[in-house]
């Protein structure tokens, strides 16, 4: 079931040139998972300890997680903190939560707790400095918790030092925009889940057409009830888009949700870092 609906674990690599950064930090090696939806259902816990595996093989300078670390009840990731305990990087591991994160009133204080149990530092609209000053790490509030509030934190960094911004929604990229962010990582959209080959995810072709079909029939497909609300920019819903100035890589996630993925596999996301 689980081999059917997720498919076989990808890596994902990926070269970004950062100006102005550290000769020191040339050649960075980052690895981003994303969406584990860890719920006893959503991510079987082979593919979990096959990631998990992969990663330390990879021998990381940092891990990057961008939320979804439940679907509902936040119960479970007291279990999936025995796994991520085993992630190891040089510089540590920064997180920012998803909305699913968020969906209990004491969901958020919960997971942040495990997480910071197991070394891991959860960041939400704070700057951190995993290497010094010579590389910020910015995590940002989830978009639905209606706290993201970039204006109060970009302005905090030196606009000559280099950024990575963690936000688990791509749509952030677009109020982003009017900052310098040398490479945005999110997640969220889990891919699209289901592909057609040489057309893409079918939420992207059914963004483009749902305007054009009634309201009462939209209600009754697949996405029509809450297609705005979940996301807006499909076009991004994976991979590596330039958005104004800036980049976003949007990783496909680990674990799945309902209808399951098709020729959507799940990823690890491998960032090298390289000075211009």
């Amino acid at each position: 079931m689980h081999k059917l609906l997720t498919g076989r674990l990808k890596l994902e690599q990926l070269t970004v040139p950062i100006a102005n950064l550290s000769p020191s930090l040339n050649g960075t090696k980052i690895v981003q998972l994303s969406d584990f939806h860890y719920d006893n259902l959503r991510l079987s816990e082979t593919l979990l300890e096959e990631a998990i595996a992969k990663t330390n093989q990879i021998q990381p300078d940092l891990i990057l997680l961008t939320g979804d670390y439940v679907t509902t009840d936040p119960t479970p990731i007291h279990k999936l903190i025995l796994q991520l305990k085993h992630l190891k990087s040089r510089f540590g591991i920064y997180a920012v939560l998803g909305n699913h994160d968020l969906y209990f009133s004491h969901s958020k204080t919960t997971i942040i707790r495990a997480l910071t149990s197991i070394g891991i530092h959860v960041l939400w609209n704070q700057i951190a400095y995993p290497f010094g000053s010579k590389l910020a790490i910015v995590g940002f509030a989830d978009l639905r918790s209606y706290q993201f509030n970039p204006s109060a934190v970009m302005p905090q960094i030196d606009p000559q030092i280099p950024r990575l911004v963690l936000s688990h929604n791509p749509d952030t990229a677009e109020e982003l925009q009017f900052w310098r962010v040398d490479l945005q990582l999110s997640g969220h959209t889990h891919g699209g889940q289901i592909i057609i080959p040489k057309i893409g995810p079918i939420p992207a072709l059914l963004a483009k057409i749902y305007p054009f079909i009634p309201q009462p029939i939209r209600q009754k497909l697949p996405y029509g009830k809450k297609k705005y609300r979940v996301f807006q920019h499909w076009e991004w819903s994976q991979g590596l888009h330039q958005v104004g100035k800036n980049l976003i890589y949007v990783n496909r996630g680990l674990g799945t949700y309902p209808p399951g993925r098709l020729f959507c596999r799940p990823e690890i996301t491998v960032i090298k870092l390289v000075s211009t």
